[in-house]
């Protein structure tokens, strides 16, 4: 028998400061305007030399300039209702133009948003079909970190391929430990790299202390934006591997030798109720809250997003907040 869909909340200790608000921004321009601020309490990252280092509250960060939108821009007409996240931004993925914001530029933990960077980095290396044995340690990491795992065991033989649909549909922190692992090489080796890929990317904003967004060392040691998740999610997605595997509802892996069965579910609510969603990733901790990275087309028109923080009203709290702020996006005309 199938298992039933579920999602296991990852319970952390700890919680934020209160957040001081910022207003809302619908000018239209570059998805990678803005200065980050401080909305969740210091972050504090671990010591390392290739992470950048989040900045005191008082200390203004310039952004760096960013060219106007190209293509044609649509015509920003008010701003989404009732949006309970904290933070969050809207672009028209076609040509950058943001259509929306509150706080895009605001460090905070952003839970398993954190595996896009995993899986995007472990898709460029390539060879998605080599066979990768789950390493000792897996349970213990995954019970230690109270990670959702896909259900794999050390010894264990799956392809590449069948661990990233572990990592981004059932959000395996199993998947994230095997595959940095194995493509660092080393866990440290392959943090480095997510940061190294960050700071190329532009993404000054970002810090990653583990593959799978869990809250160590600290709650806040993973952190980014919703201007930088912007990029990632931009990125990501131009890769068509990366785009099936997050649009795909269920994935399935026949028992075999050296393998067991597995059945993994996508998370991601929007998939199954909201017409024309791409799909890209969800994330809870306790101090993070709801986040959401994610994608939807209609009628032609892609538009991208990311809400960070929203408060644990439900399951789908997330996805509550991106369906309002997507619906106000494709209400937007374009200029004539």
């Amino acid at each position: 028998m199938r298992p039933s869909p579920r999602r296991m909340l990852i319970v952390c200790a700890g919680a934020l400061a209160a957040v001081a608000m910022a207003g809302c921004s619908g000018v239209p321009g570059s998805a990678y305007t803005a200065a980050p601020s401080r909305a969740a309490g210091p972050v504090a990252p671990a010591a390392s030399s290739a992470a950048p280092k989040a900045k005191d509250a008082s200390t203004p960060i310039v952004a760096k300039p960013s060219p106007s939108p190209s293509g044609p821009s649509l015509v920003i007409s008010g701003a989404p209702a009732r949006v309970k996240a904290r933070e969050s931004v809207l672009a028209d993925a076609s040509n950058g133009q943001v259509l929306w914001s509150k706080q895009p530029g605001a460090q905070r933990p952003m839970a398993s948003i954190t595996k896009v960077m995993t899986a995007y980095l472990v898709i460029q290396s390539g060879h998605l079909d080599r066979t990768v044995t789950v390493p000792k340690g897996v349970v213990k990491y995954v019970s230690r970190y109270g990670g959702e795992s896909g259900g794999t065991h050390a010894g264990e033989k799956l392809t590449t391929r069948d661990l990233l649909y572990d990592l981004m549909l059932q959000s395996g922190a199993d998947a994230a430990y095997t595959l940095a692992k194995t493509y660092g090489p080393g866990m440290g080796a392959f943090i480095a790299r997510m940061n190294a890929t960050a700071r190329q990317l532009g993404m000054d904003h970002t810090r990653f202390a583990s593959p799978d967004g869990l809250p160590y060392p600290t709650e806040t040691s993973t952190y980014s934006t919703p201007s930088d998740l912007l990029v990632l999610g931009e990125t990501a997605m131009k890769s068509p591997v990366f785009r099936s595997i997050v649009g795909t509802t269920q994935f399935h892996v026949t028992k075999g030798k050296g393998r067991s069965e597995h059945w993994w579910y996508n998370d991601d609510s929007l998939l199954r109720t909201y017409p024309g969603a791409d799909g890209i990733k969800t994330g809870f901790t306790d101090t993070a809250g709801h986040c959401l990275l994610f994608e939807a087309t209609r009628h032609g028109r892609t538009l991208i997003g990311v809400v960070l923080g929203s408060p644990a009203t439900g399951f789908s709290a997330s996805e509550d907040d991106a369906t309002k702020i997507l619906n106000w996006g494709f209400s937007l005309k374009k200029t004539s």
